[in-house]
């Protein structure tokens, strides 16, 4: 078990012993939750300070859903301490949302704790019968191959790198680790709860399948090997197919090229499409509803609003490219007081003092300045000399998709419509020169989907 977390870490600070000038210590934190896995994990990593520059933390992550979870946290800080180790507690809540189980929602609270974990590397104890349920888990779901590549031993998260150093090593090994350094640790009573999925083929099936087959988990964590190596060579295809069709740091498809690819290569575009999907942090649909809306994005005639609600997203299609964005925020009216600032929903709306130009402050001095979205029909006068225009149509030709002009923010004066962010201030709210004025920016959220 020693060599394996040896093995995880060397390459990594290798790469960093390469890079110019001198480097601090690697700081590496120890997913603890206080079981027999990640306390052999940090008795491993803590053993090899000796050899390598680092710095080892802890991170103990509090869910408060067993009575006991007060109790663990004291005993990774008790056990912690005895060796030297700074330990982080984070504690985080868990809300079961519609078709959600509490298992997956405590996941995703933990390893959004352990991604934001002051560390340059997080180290989970994630062991060969861990991998090995995993695989079983998403077979039984009928996933492709990205889901039976089960755990990376190594996962980008935009912040620290999540590192997992047992994943050939078996259960029994860390057992045996524990018992021969004297190791003490805690057992989480939900562990023998048979009614979660992973412990009943933990408890149920994994000791039949490794009395029958010697080599299990071994060959289970093998063949995840195997699909994870398939995956990757979809995941190239699919950024092959896309080279003509994506664009931007946030990337849209051309619908075009999809719907060529689609007719000529349909297993192709299908492929293409998940890979999309996942680029954007989402969950994949099932494979029914994955050919549903490839048959919608083909088939949508060329002027037809497209809006595809998926894991809280919306797939559309705006002036020939498919697109992923959030879905509406709805209805929102805030007022402005003066401030610089104006937080909304979905961005922020600044006003930038400017003399002469822009939102005249003595006319919006004299009503009440609310910003809300558009309710249909609007229409704004940009120059005295010229008629009034309707706001959607100047929104089309500015080339706002059709889901941001639901949402855009529109500044009323009262019962007037004074301006509208990025469109242009209305003839008589246009600070004349020798006035002051405000200059409106706005700068929406960068949209990021929850992570899949």
């Amino acid at each position: 078990m020693l060599d394996a977390t040896r093995a995880a870490l060397a390459p990594i600070l290798a790469a960093r012993a390469a890079s110019a000038g001198d480097c601090p210590p690697l700081r590496v934190t120890v997913a603890l939750s206080g079981g027999r896995d990640s306390m052999a994990l940090l008795d491993a990593v803590a053993t090899l300070v000796p050899e390598f520059p680092i710095r080892v933390s802890a991170l103990h992550v509090h869910h408060g859903l067993s009575p006991h979870a007060d109790a663990w946290a004291s005993f990774c800080a008790a056990e912690c301490d005895k060796r030297g180790i700074a330990l982080a507690v984070r504690r985080v809540r868990v809300d079961r949302a519609p078709g959600e189980s509490l298992e997956a929602q405590a996941r995703a609270a933990r390893f959004a704790a352990l991604a934001d974990a002051d560390a340059d590397i997080v180290a989970l104890a994630h062991h060969a019968d861990d991998q090995a349920e995993t695989l079983l888990l998403q077979l039984l779901r009928g996933a492709g191959p990205h889901g039976l590549s089960a755990m990376s031993a190594a996962r980008r998260t935009g912040g620290p790198l999540l590192v997992r150093p047992l994943l050939a090593v078996s259960g029994a090994a860390i057992e045996a680790y524990a018992q021969q350094h004297q190791i003490v640790w805690i057992d989480d009573e939900s562990n023998a709860d048979t009614r979660f999925k992973r412990n009943y083929l933990r408890h149920e099936i994994a000791p039949r399948l490794a009395a029958a087959f010697p080599g299990y988990p071994a060959t289970l964590v093998r063949a995840a090997a195997h699909h994870a190596e398939a995956a990757l060579l979809l995941d190239e295809l699919a950024a092959r197919d896309a080279g003509i069709a994506v664009e931007g740091a946030a990337p849209t498809l051309d619908r075009a090229a999809f719907v060529a690819l689609a007719l000529r290569a349909p297993h192709r575009a299908r492929n293409l499409l998940r890979w999309f999907i996942r680029r954007h942090g989402l969950v994949l649909p099932s494979t029914a509803r994955l050919a549903a809306m490839q048959d919608q994005l083909v088939r949508a005639a060329p002027d037809a609003k497209v809006r595809l609600a998926h894991a809280g997203a919306e797939i559309g299609i705006h002036r020939g490219r498919i697109a992923i964005h959030p879905p509406p925020v709805g209805h929102y009216a805030v007022r402005w007081e003066g401030e610089r600032s104006l937080a909304l929903p979905h961005g922020t709306l600044e006003f930038g003092f400017v003399p002469g130009a822009g939102l005249a402050a003595a006319a919006v001095a004299a009503a009440p300045v609310v910003v809300r979205p558009r309710e249909g029909g609007e229409r704004i006068r940009l120059a005295a000399n010229r008629p009034r225009q309707p706001l959607k149509r100047l929104l089309q030709e500015a080339g706002v998709p059709a889901w941001q002009r639901d949402e855009w923010p529109l500044v009323w004066c009262g019962d007037a419509l004074a301006a509208v962010p990025g469109i242009g201030i209305a003839a008589d709210f246009q600070a004349p020169a020798g006035t002051d004025g405000y200059d409106l920016r706005w700068k929406p959220h960068v949209w990021r989907a929850a992570i899949a």
